[in-house]
């Protein structure tokens, strides 16, 4: 297993979202803009993102590329839009 690094991003993930990803239907992963995700995104220098479906080392994993991130209101909630690569 890769090591997971300072510069990566954990997300944890339902299975729904988790497989959503693998195929490459979803690009973008998006975090509610709270000060938790504030700290862990804002001012980071974050190259890969682990995203894990569920809780445990043992669950499926990927790890992916940050392209990058922005944030955006929807449904009247500010979100942090993360984009995902390869």
């Amino acid at each position: 297993m890769a090591s997971e690094g300072s510069d990566s991003l954990l997300l944890r993930l339902k299975r729904k979202w988790f497989d959503a990803i693998a195929a490459g239907y979803k690009k973008t992963e998006y975090r509610d803009a709270t000060e938790y995700w504030k700290k862990r995104i804002e001012d980071k220098s974050h190259s890969t993102v682990i995203l894990r479906n569920g809780y445990g080392n043992d669950k499926p994993t990927l790890h992916m590329e940050l392209q990058g991130w922005d944030k955006t209101t929807i449904n009247g909630n500010t979100q942090y839009a993360l984009q995902l690569g390869a």
